[in-house]
C-alpha cells in the first residue's frame, strides 16, 4: 500500500531553476529599461517579487493539502482494513 514518491530527474530540476532565473532576469531587465520614473520601476519590481512569493506559497499550500488528504485516506483505509479483519475473526 505504500507508494514511493516520484523523484524528478536532475535535468528537469536544472531546467526549472534555469527557466525561473531567466524569466526573472528578463522581467527585471525589461522593467529597468522602461522609460518611466524610478518609483514606478520600484513599484513594478515589488509587484513582481510579491507575485513570485505568492506563487511559491500557493504551490506549497496545494501540495500540503494533497499530502494531508493522502494521509487521511491511508488512515481511513487502515481503519477499514482493521474492521474487516475483526469481522473475519469473529465470523470464523
Amino acid at each position: 500500500m505504500s507508494t514511493q514518491p516520484i523523484k524528478h530527474s536532475p535535468a528537469f530540476v536544472t531546467f526549472s531553476y534555469v527557466s525561473f532565473g531567466l524569466a526573472a532576469a528578463m522581467v527585471a531587465g525589461g522593467v529597468f529599461v522602461m522609460p518611466i520614473d524610478f518609483w514606478m520601476k520600484g513599484f513594478l519590481l515589488m509587484g513582481m517579487v510579491m507575485l513570485v512569493q505568492s506563487c511559491i506559497m500557493l504551490t506549497k499550500t496545494i501540495r500540503d493539502n494533497v499530502e494531508a488528504e493522502k494521509l487521511m485516506n491511508r488512515i481511513e483505509d487502515a481503519r477499514a482494513e482493521r474492521l474487516l479483519m475483526d469481522v473475519a475473526k469473529s465470523g470464523a
